[in-house]
């Protein structure tokens, strides 16, 4: 039985639109961004992210639009961390780790291992269960709302991403606000492309130069 392609993408664009309308809107969020501005930006160290599959590569996304925007950032692959890849943590640093279930397995071990690293480094978590065992343990929990999945299963993570995505766009921008990031800020960082192109007024990288060094 064939679809009507268009109004499936109708039903589609709805569904996940309300999913977004639908976050809770708390004060959890000034309590993350004030974490990370505190650790990141006035201490010196780094927010560390990390999920297990498509949580994951939500969470490696939000820690390179962080680096680009002047909060130094890096992806920690949970099962990795246990072969020695923790030790990329840091006195100063925290956690934002994302889990739909809030229980994912790898994600309770992570923060575990953290603790026992460096004890009480803060964890932030973006999760779809906000009566999880991470959503409970954390410092502050994002709750997604839990709307259902788009997907005709009910499994595939499809609207879960778009709100974990959308939640780390809303961190991202505030953080920017709270420590006044500027274009010539984020011209330093972003150079190729596009938008170093458009962000730098058109300056291209061949034509930066100083006193000490020439770039060609």
């Amino acid at each position: 039985m064939k679809i009507d392609i268009k109004e499936e993408m109708r039903s589609i664009l709805e569904r996940e639109a309300q999913a977004v309308r639908n976050i809770p809107v708390s004060d959890s969020y000034g309590q993350a961004v004030e974490l990370i501005v505190d650790h990141v930006n006035r201490r010196g160290g780094k927010l560390i992210t990390s999920g297990m599959g498509k949580a994951g590569q939500i969470a490696m996304n939000i820690a390179t639009t962080f680096c680009s925007t002047g909060t130094p950032a890096v992806f920690l692959h949970p099962s990795e961390a246990q072969h020695g890849d923790l030790g990329v943590i840091q006195p100063a640093d925290l956690l934002l780790v994302i889990s739909n279930s809030g229980k994912t397995r790898e994600i309770v071990e992570l923060i575990h291992l953290a603790d026992i690293l460096v004890p009480g480094i803060p964890v932030i978590v973006i999760t779809g269960d906000k009566d999880s065992p991470l959503a409970k343990g954390a410092d502050v929990t994002l709750w997604t709302g839990g709307a259902p999945e788009v997907c005709p299963l009910g499994l595939t993570p499809t609207t879960s991403t778009t709100m974990m995505t959308v939640i780390g766009d809303v961190l991202v921008v505030a953080t920017m606000q709270e420590i006044e990031f500027t274009r010539e800020e984020y011209a330093k960082r972003h150079h190729g492309g596009y938008l170093g192109h458009k962000s730098s007024g058109g300056e291209s990288v061949s034509s930066i130069k100083n006193k000490d060094y020439e770039v060609y």
